[in-house]
C-alpha cells in the first residue's frame, strides 16, 4: 500500500496566500507542492472546489481539569476528537502546579495524557506559586518540551501571583527562553465584589459578570504589560474580553512593549446579557462575557493584527449532569454546573469551543466578517505555532512540514449544534447557527482521522509535542 498521497484540483490557503496547486504529502510530511504534479504511485485524493488549510492550532485548553469538586467534561481522548471534527490538530492543555514540583506536575498530566490523545498536544505549566525552588526548576522545563508558563492576577489565595511575583517569573521566563502567559484581571477587586453580591443575597449566574468589572480587565491588560517591558520579556495574554483592553494592548505594541494578545470566540459573540437567561449558567466562563461594543472592538482587534490569536479556552461542563447524555453508545453523566444553581460562585467556570472554534469564524468572520482567508489561518493556525514554538513543522502546508491538513468544503451549509460538534457535553453555544463552510476531512501527520461524520481515529495516536524556546525577538 503506498504512503504516498496526492490531492488534486484543490486551493491552498496558508497565512500568506492562497493559490490552486496540488499537494503530495508521504508518509508523515508534505514532500511537494506543485501544478499538475504527476505521481504514478500514489493515492489521489480529488479536492476540486475544496480548500486545503493547515490544521487548526488551539493553543488554550484544558482537558480532564478538576474544579469545584468535579472535572471538565472532556477528558484528553473525547476533546481531542471533538478538535479533530473541527479541524484542529494540535492542543495546548495545561498543567496545573497539583504536585510539590513542576516536574512531577508534568508527568503526572502526561501520564493521563498520552494515552488518550487523538491528536498532537503540547502543554504549558501553571506558575500558581513562587520561591527560588520553583525558580529553579524552572529550568527543567524546556528539557520536558515546556516553553510556556501561566500566571494568574485573579484567584487570591489559589491561583494568583502578586505583581512582584508575576514580575519575577517573566524575568526568570526570558532567562530561560520561555514565554509568559496572563491572565488579566483584578483579583482584588473580584473578591471585594463578591463577598458584597453574596451578602446582599445575590446568587444568579449574571452576578458572575457584574462582580467581575471590565475595568479590571482593562487595568490588568496594560499592568502586565507595563511588568513585561520592565523584565524585559516577552507577554501572552490569553482570553481578551473588553474593548479597552484591545485599546491597551495596541497602546502596548504601538509603544515597542513585547506584547501579544489571544481572544476566544465566546467574547466575539455573547453579552453579559446571556448570563441574565434562565440557563445563563451555560455561559458562566472567567473573564466573562461583556457587551456588543466590546464584541465588535475584539472583531476589529483581530482584523488590525492588534490580537494575534484565536483560542478557545475550552473547558467544558455538562449544562445538567444529573441527566445522563450517550456518547460513543454509553451513557454518560458528569456533575456540572447545576452545582451552582443556588450560588453563581459554585457554577463550574468554562465552555465547550474547541471543537466550534473553526467552523464558526470561519462562517462570521470570513464569509460574513472582516477576516480574509488568510488572516483566518495565521489566527486559528499559523500564529499559534510560530508564537508556541511549532512553526514551520505545524502552522503551515509547506514541503518538510507536518501532513496535518484539512480540507474545508466552503459551500458546505451545516445547521450547527450539539448533535453535530463532538464534544462531551449536553449544550452547545451555538445551537441551531447556519454555518456556510465546514472540514470535510482532515489528517493528522498523513493519516486520514475525520471523513465527514466518520471518526477514523483513535485514542493514543497524538504524539507529545516538544517545542522551541521563544525570545524577546520572536513577538509578532
Amino acid at each position: 500500500m503506498t504512503n504516498k498521497r496526492l490531492f488534486r484540483g484543490g486551493t491552498l490557503i496558508t497565512a500568506q496566500e492562497m493559490w490552486r496547486a496540488d499537494l503530495l504529502t508521504e508518509g508523515e510530511r508534505i514532500v511537494a507542492i506543485g501544478q499538475d504534479l504527476v505521481v504514478p504511485d500514489a493515492e489521489v485524493v480529488d479536492v476540486t472546489g475544496k480548500f486545503l488549510m493547515p490544521g487548526g492550532i488551539d493553543p488554550h485548553v484544558h482537558l480532564d481539569l478538576p474544579m469545584f469538586g468535579t472535572v471538565s467534561s472532556d477528558d484528553h481522548y473525547t476533546g481531542t476528537k471533538a478538535a479533530a471534527f473541527g479541524g484542529t490538530t494540535t492542543v495546548l492543555d495545561f498543567v496545573p502546579l497539583d504536585w510539590p514540583t513542576l516536574r512531577e506536575s508534568v508527568q503526572h498530566w502526561r501520564a493521563k495524557a498520552d494515552p488518550k490523545v487523538a491528536v498532537d498536544y503540547g502543554l504549558h505549566i501553571n506558575i500558581t506559586r513562587w520561591d527560588e525552588a520553583i525558580s529553579q526548576e524552572m529550568a527543567d522545563l524546556p528539557a520536558m518540551g515546556i516553553t510556556s508558563i501561566k500566571v494568574f492576577m485573579a484567584y487570591n489565595g489559589r491561583l494568583r501571583l502578586q505583581d512582584g511575583e508575576i514580575f519575577q517569573a517573566m524575568r526568570r521566563a526570558r532567562e530561560l527562553g520561555l514565554l509568559t502567559m496572563l491572565h488579566a484581571e483584578n483579583g482584588d477587586v473580584i473578591d471585594i465584589l463578591v463577598r458584597e453580591a453574596l451578602e446582599q443575597g445575590h446568587t444568579e449566574p449574571i452576578w458572575h459578570a457584574r462582580t467581575r468589572p471590565a475595568w479590571g480587565a482593562v487595568e490588568a491588560v496594560l499592568r502586565g504589560s507595563a511588568l513585561a517591558q520592565q523584565a524585559d520579556a516577552p507577554l501572552y495574554i490569553v482570553h481578551m474580553n473588553t474593548a479597552g483592553g484591545v485599546d491597551m494592548l495596541r497602546y502596548a505594541r504601538e509603544k515597542g512593549l513585547p506584547v501579544m494578545g489571544e481572544t476566544c470566540p465566546q467574547y466575539l459573540f455573547f453579552t453579559e446579557e446571556h448570563l441574565a437567561r434562565p440557563d445563563g449558567a451555560k455561559w458562566v466562563c472567567s473573564p466573562p462575557m461583556r457587551t456588543r461594543a466590546d464584541n465588535q472592538r475584539l472583531w476589529q482587534g483581530l482584523a488590525q493584527s492588534t490580537l494575534q490569536t484565536i483560542g478557545t479556552d475550552h473547558c467544558p461542563f455538562f449544562y445538567d449532569g444529573t441527566k445522563p447524555i450517550e456518547y460513543e453508545g454509553q451513557l454518560v453523566a458528569i456533575p456540572g454546573k447545576e452545582l451552582g444553581k443556588d450560588d453563581f460562585t459554585k457554577i463550574p467556570n468554562g465552555v465547550p469551543g474547541v471543537g466550534d472554534r473553526l467552523p464558526v469564524i470561519w462562517t462570521k468572520g470570513v464569509v460574513e466578517g472582516p477576516l480574509t482567508p488568510t488572516q483566518f489561518v495565521a489566527l486559528v493556525s499559523t500564529n499559534p505555532a510560530r508564537i508556541f514554538g511549532l512553526y514551520p513543522r505545524k502552522g503551515t502546508l509547506a514541503p518538510g512540514a507536518d501532513a496535518d491538513i484539512v480540507v474545508w468544503d466552503p459551500d458546505l451549509k451545516v445547521r450547527y449544534g450539539v448533535k453535530v460538534a463532538k464534544h462531551r457535553t449536553d449544550y452547545n453555544l451555538y445551537e441551531g447557527w447556519e454555518l456556510t463552510g465546514f472540514p470535510v476531512q482532515v489528517y493528522l501527520r498523513g493519516q486520514r482521522i475525520v471523513d465527514e461524520d466518520r471518526w477514523l481515529g483513535k485514542a493514543g495516536m497524538g504524539r507529545y509535542l516538544h517545542r522551541a524556546r521563544v525570545r524577546r525577538e520572536d513577538v509578532i
